[in-house]
């Protein structure tokens, strides 16, 4: 289905064709129509697919001939991470060049001239305001902000905000809205705890699921098995060889990427970090100097993998393995974009062996195993099934120490 074919407003479809939005993605296809009748909606789809503009775009249509009210805030739209906040007020914005329609992204990390700035939004009465949980509970308790107007609610990656226990936030936030609203949520996946919040949230809802999308062809994937204290000779051996240009790696926490990053700049490399120990201005300042090259490589936690557009990346590191098949396809889905090629390389300790395995069984095939350089030294086996943690005297995915060998 095209966007022309839709009976959207002209000065939306302006907005549209101006932005090179041509043909509907399959979520958008089936969302549109569902949220212009004004129904609930669940929307089972990972990032990348389209899902933004697919609530985006009926709400935006519903503001402009539907009689909303004026100097009020008609749309909360709730996400997990600041720079998810700033991507979608960013589309709001192209999306509305031809209206008055006006939105406000309200997110922490940044200092208390943003905190007023946010105020003033919402007291000039902007139509659309995203925001993280915390910072807007920090509005609600000093009465900055009043909900009572609002029509259309919008939970984004549900899934990852009850991954960062966000749940009662949201509840909290809930009980400020008007019973009688349209309500969406999208959700990359659909536990048990996105279910019961579905039911206390949603009225009657449609759901529209998009199957899980896997990577792009042309992006080589391959791991190496490893104990976790060779990981950092096998990128130091990579880089020997060839100088990195656009890689971009992604740990577990924010205390491995800062591990990391520290012990890459001591063997020469030009390396920046990304993590939520960071202001919003140090974010913005590191994104800037890793998209336009000043920086080589960029370590971070699973912030960038989601919803984060940077063109170019020749290699993804997955230095820990993802915890889902799902987090897998997002964090190397930042390479081969726009029809280039890519890498994908991933470390594989005894420990995430099991994990990497369900990784495979949702590619479909086995992710080529590249032998290790043998300067690093003996290499456990990939054995999934295995208890690597009883076997073989290794611990938490190290070699084992002498004083283990004596035990």
């Amino acid at each position: 289905m095209r966007f022309d074919e839709i009976d959207f407003q002209p000065a939306l479809l302006d907005a549209i064709d101006s932005m090179n939005f041509i043909e509907c993605t399959p979520i958008q296809e089936k969302a549109i129509p569902l949220l212009l009748q004004g129904r609930d909606l669940i929307g089972v789809a990972q990032t990348g697919t389209g899902k933004t503009a697919a609530y985006l775009l009926p709400l935006l249509n519903r503001l402009l001939t539907d009689g909303f009210p004026k100097n009020a805030i008609n749309c909360l739209i709730m996400v997990p991470t600041r720079e998810l906040a700033q991507q979608i007020d960013q589309q709001i914005e192209g999306f509305t060049y031809f209206t008055d329609i006006s939105s406000t992204a309200v997110y922490g990390g940044n200092d208390g001239i943003r905190f007023e700035q946010e105020k003033r939004g919402f007291a000039m009465g902007a139509d659309i305001v995203v925001a993280t949980p915390g910072r807007l509970i920090s509005h609600i308790s000093l009465g900055n902000i009043d909900l009572s107007k609002v029509s259309f609610f919008i939970l984004d990656e549900a899934d990852r905000m009850l991954d960062m226990g966000f749940y009662d936030d949201i509840m909290q936030i809930i009980k400020q809205l008007p019973h009688k609203r349209q309500n969406m949520l999208f959700s990359a996946t659909m536990p048990e705890e996105i279910q019961k919040m579905a039911g206390a949230i949603l009225h009657n809802p449609v759901e529209v699921k998009i199957a899980a999308s896997k990577p792009a062809d042309k992006i080589l994937q391959a791991a190496y098995v490893c104990y976790e204290a060779q990981k950092l000779g096998i990128i130091q051996i990579l880089f020997s060889k060839s100088a990195p240009q656009r890689v971009l790696t992604f740990a577990s926490s924010k205390l491995k990427v800062k591990e990391i990053t520290r012990s890459l700049r001591r063997i020469g490399l030009n390396v920046g970090e990304m993590h939520s120990d960071l202001t919003q201005e140090e974010r913005n300042g590191i994104m800037h100097r890793f998209r336009y090259g000043y920086i080589n490589v960029l370590v971070a936690t699973d912030i960038v993998s989601r919803g984060i557009d940077i063109d170019d990346i020749e290699l993804v590191i997955n230095f820990d393995v993802p915890h889902d098949p799902e987090d897998y396809v997002h964090r190397i889905g930042r390479t081969a974009r726009a029809g280039a090629e890519g890498c994908a390389l991933t470390f594989i300790n005894p420990n995430d062996q099991s994990r990497f395995r369900r990784i495979e069984r949702f590619l479909g095939n086995e992710v080529y195993k590249v032998p290790m350089p043998p300067e690093l030294g003996e290499t456990p086996k990939y054995s999934p099934a295995s208890n690597h943690s009883k076997k073989g005297g290794k611990k938490n995915g190290r070699h084992p120490r002498k004083t283990d060998r004596k035990r």
